[in-house]
């Protein structure tokens, strides 16, 4: 459902200094004011009368033109209001509404003719805002040095943030005040395969805040087409972030040509915590799907041969005769197997087994083509070919044996960075997951980007992740890509983009591990574009007791394993453990068997990030809810009500929580499981343990089968 409430349009010209105009949300509580001051031009935000940004400057520096950021009248504005429903393909509800009040400003330079479009939207729960640069002479191609749009803090605000990085997203959050910033930044900036940091000042988004008197604040970006990724710098003498572009290999930040625009920045600003994780902001920033036919694209839940490369008790490489490989030449029919590769064919066959035996839609398998002996560090091109397996690899036989247990496999495509070379092969690879079955892929970028000096969040590599997606929906294939740039909301108008990990995801606690409030915090910064596959679901948190050399220790209890299949959406879950660690603790894997991976309604019950969250969704299709809280360093008590079930009707909830004496890190694996009935008016106090939580399966019961439980 689609609604246009009205449109006004005012052609005015005004003198240098103007009159401020404001816009409201479509709720009252968030006001813009745009004004010209001396030429340039500001906007600000206030929430319910109070300032969240301060008047902050637009514009831009172009590469060998005079500056965009002064010089401006106002030539036209014009507002409108948008009102509409839509639904997804996959989701965290079955309906999305996208209501806005927009007004366009256009900016005409007089000393240059140049013309410049601000489009600001604002939302109930905030405000995006984006750059357009209409077909003109004078602006026909030109390549943008700096962006010099600005967020001016109101104070010294507590943020949860991570290093700003041309490289990567996989770093810790850490917790302090924008002033402490500079202070932590070499702490905050941990070991990385691929990694360039910009300043001592600079953040990634999304980036959350809180200010001291209780806004909760969001700063990113949506619909990143075409541009480069914008990190945030800031002036810690005023508390100022400016827009920082990541640069190419030649320095450059954006190329363009007109017409052109820009992604949308974005501030979402709540004075409840709840609202950030139920803003839908960076989704309705986005255009709708471009995929007519969306019948393909299917949520799946999935194990797979990757945790155990992960922990290094098997590998990825076959042989360990060769220390180089050349694809099509090396023979490794005659080399000796180094008895550790994980992609055999008895091993994947026993992954399908359990997947067909415990109800999973698919099996992915790392490792299992050529090329793994030397695929990193060696700043080579030519490093995988994406269609030829190792010889203990059966891929007709596989693929077989999957379908006969009506399974799917998911292929697995590490590029090692080599974007040309994966471009090179990409039609014939995904012609070839066509041709075998395979509907998704995941896709890697790990390491230093190829071409050499590129960055992972330029411009020109933005635009590769782009093309492989939309070649996948050519292909009809689901893409899971990692590594990548963060999400922005793409999603919407590309579904096939079903998951992607682009930030710090489970495998980091096999690699020393993840602060144990790290899920309290994701939900809040890196989820806000889109779902991530976290691969959750670890039940042995000391990995030496996988691999006797790595002394690694997931930081979690599996009460708080369990929740995160609620917490951390995504429409591809995986079950990430060892299938014997699922039968070692079969009761407890029951809830990763029952729990849902698409939604028709959620409800954010309790929030403050870094600190908890609980969330309860309502599975698509089966009327059954599934509740999952995370909490962090210091146990708590949850409590909550469950006015989100229908009135009148009775329903059995089994809870998976976390033992009395449960802690993440001396007693993760104490948990107990219970069943209660309960109502719309039942309530629940719950302990969380310290890195824990609880996990909650819920479904309508009949009297009968209600005998006995006690009533919560």
């Amino acid at each position: 459902m689609r609604r246009y409430l009205f449109l006004t349009a005012l052609a005015v010209f005004f003198s240098w200094t103007l009159i401020a105009q404001t816009l409201l949300s479509p709720n009252g509580n968030q006001k813009l004011t745009f004004e010209l001051q001396n030429g340039k031009a500001l906007y600000s935000l206030e929430y319910k009368g109070k300032s969240v940004i301060k008047p902050s400057l637009l514009g831009f520096e172009i590469k060998n033109q005079p500056s965009l950021a002064d010089g401006f009248s106002v030539t036209k504005t014009e507002q409108s209001t948008f009102d509409e429903t839509w639904e997804p393909v996959w989701g965290e509800e079955k309906t999305i509404r996208n209501h806005y009040n927009e007004m366009a400003v256009t900016l005409t330079q007089a000393s240059t003719g140049r013309v410049l479009l601000v489009r600001f939207r604002l939302f109930d729960e905030g405000l995006g805002f984006r750059y357009e640069f209409p077909s003109q002479a004078k602006l026909a191609h030109f390549v943008i040095s700096d962006e010099l749009t600005q967020f001016a803090m109101t104070g010294d605000h507590k943020a949860f943030w991570i290093a700003g990085d041309y490289d990567t997203q996989e770093y810790d959050y850490t917790e302090s005040r924008l002033s402490e910033i500079r202070g932590l930044m070499e702490k905050a900036v941990t070991a990385n395969l691929a990694q360039l940091p910009f300043s001592n000042t600079g953040v990634q988004t999304s980036l959350q805040m809180k200010t001291d008197e209780g806004l909760y604040i969001n700063l990113h970006e949506a619909a990143l087409i075409n541009y480069s990724t914008m990190h945030l710098n800031l002036d810690d003498k005023n508390f100022i972030f400016q827009s920082w572009l990541t640069p190419g290999a030649n320095g450059e930040k954006v190329y363009l040509q007109t017409p052109a625009k820009t992604p949308w920045r974005t501030i979402i600003v709540s004075d409840d915590a709840r609202d950030i994780l139920a803003s839908r902001m960076t989704y309705n920033l986005n255009d709708p799907s471009k995929i007519e036919d969306t019948s393909w694209i299917k949520p799946m839940k999935y194990v797979g041969v990757w945790w155990e490369m992960i922990t290094g008790k098997s590998s990825w490489a076959y042989t360990d005769e060769f220390p180089a490989v050349e694809i099509g030449v090396t023979d490794f029919s005659k080399a000796k197997p180094n008895g550790k590769h994980g992609a055999n064919t008895a091993n994947v066959k026993r992954h399908i087994d359990f997947a067909a035996k415990h109800g999973f839609d698919g099996v992915l398998v790392e490792g299992w083509n050529v090329g793994w002996e030397d695929w990193f560090g060696n700043s080579k091109d030519f490093v995988f070919d994406f269609l030829t397996p190792y010889p203990d690899f059966d891929l007709e036989g596989i693929r077989d044996y999957a379908k006969s247990k009506g399974v799917q496999m998911i292929m697995h495509h590490e590029t090692s960075s080599s974007v040309r070379n994966y471009e090179r092969h990409m039609d014939r690879a995904y012609q070839f997951m066509n041709e075998h079955g395979y509907p998704a892929v995941k896709s890697g970028y790990v390491g230093s980007i190829l071409p050499r000096g590129d960055n992972h969040y330029s411009q020109w590599i933005v635009n590769h992740y782009q093309y492989a997606i939309e070649k996948a929906a050519e292909y009809k294939i689901m893409v899971n890509a990692h590594e990548a740039v963060r999400p922005t909301g793409i999603a919407r108008t590309w579904p096939n983009l079903i998951a992607n990990e682009s930030a710090r995801g489970t495998e980091y606690q096999a690699f020393g591990g993840s602060k144990a409030n790290h899920v309290t915090v994701l939900p809040f910064t890196r989820q806000l574009g889109g779902p991530m596959d976290y691969t959750p679901g670890i039940f042995e948190m000391d990995i030496s007791k996988i691999n006797p050399n790595n002394n690694s220790w997931v930081n979690s209890t599996i009460a708080n394993q369990l929740a995160l299949y609620v917490t951390m959406y995504s429409p591809l879950q995986m079950a990430a453990d060892l299938p014997e660690h699922y039968e070692r603790f079969s009761d407890a894997f029951q809830f990763i068997k029952d729990v849902a991976i698409d939604w028709e309604i959620s409800k954010y019950l309790e929030a403050e990030p870094g600190y908890y969250l609980t969330i309860a969704r309502k599975a698509k299709g089966t009327g059954e809810w599934f509740v999952g809280n995370v909490n962090g360093y210091e146990k708590r008590n949850s409590t909550i009500g469950f006015d989100f079930l229908e009135a009148g009707k009775t329903y059995v909830a089994t809870i998976y929580a976390d033992a009395a004496d449960a802690h993440f890190r001396n007693n993760p694996q104490a948990y107990t499981i219970r069943k209660v009935v309960v109502t719309s008016k039942s309530k629940l106090s719950q302990a969380s343990a310290p890195g824990g939580g609880y996990a909650i399966s819920i479904r309508e019961a009949s009297k009968e089968e209600t005998k006995g439980l006690k009533k919560l």
